[in-house]
């Protein structure tokens, strides 16, 4: 069995394998199901990115966002919350796993119980990263644009650091219902939502930074 040793440090690390080293999507679920206590993700281009469990801070940060989302899902109906140990399968061949997430009820309908007992593959309708301190934000950035690009309707980038708060918006997949008649939930909603709970406030489209 051949063994990686991963600095205790909560320091991002990047296995770049090229074509020396290619794994399936249940290769890869069955890697971070043999290694726990790393969250591991996956780029587009089939590198490994490696992360240590969160310090004490950044995790109970995770925790209030988790726990925000969770309320609100619970009350809205239409859709499912997940943590930052869900990995989703985006259709551009990467993994991630953002810190929280939410995902339209009919979508995971279309999936079977053994489908959703792995990775989901489908990009979230709404991917939230909430950046650390050994966080670039250049590479948060370019994930919520890979979200968008992938199918997200949402994205918000939590920088607590800077008190900043950045939003992805594509208006354009966004249809007031979908091809069965189905109400989706606009990101107006969401963003009233979220200025309820004391998150964030947003209007536009595109991107936005808002201060907090």
């Amino acid at each position: 069995m051949t063994e990686i040793a991963i600095d205790a440090t909560p320091v991002p690390l990047s296995l770049r394998f090229g074509s020396v080293l290619h794994l399936s999507d249940d290769e890869l679920f069955e890697l971070c199901a043999k290694n726990p206590e790393l969250r591991i993700e996956r780029t587009a281009e089939g590198n490994l990115i490696v992360m240590t469990p969160a310090g004490g801070a950044s995790g109970h940060r995770n925790l209030e966002v988790a726990a925000a989302l969770a309320l609100w899902a619970r009350r809205d109906g239409t859709g499912v919350g997940f943590d930052s140990s869900t990995g989703f399968l985006l259709p551009n061949g990467a993994m991630r796993a953002p810190d929280a997430a939410w995902v339209l009820r009919s979508r995971l309908d279309q999936l079977s119980t053994q489908v959703k007992e792995k990775f989901l593959p489908l990009c979230p309708d709404l991917a939230i990263e909430l950046r650390s301190p050994s966080d670039r934000l250049s590479d948060l950035q370019a994930k919520m644009e890979e979200y968008r690009a992938n199918g997200a309707r949402l994205g918000w980038l939590l920088d607590p650091k800077e008190r900043l708060v950045a939003v992805a918006i594509d208006r354009a997949r966004e249809p007031d219902r979908n091809s069965r008649g189905e109400q989706r939930p606009p990101a107006k909603r969401l963003e009233q939502e979220a200025s309820e709970t004391r998150a964030l406030r947003m209007r536009g489209h595109g991107h936005e930074n808002i201060r907090a």
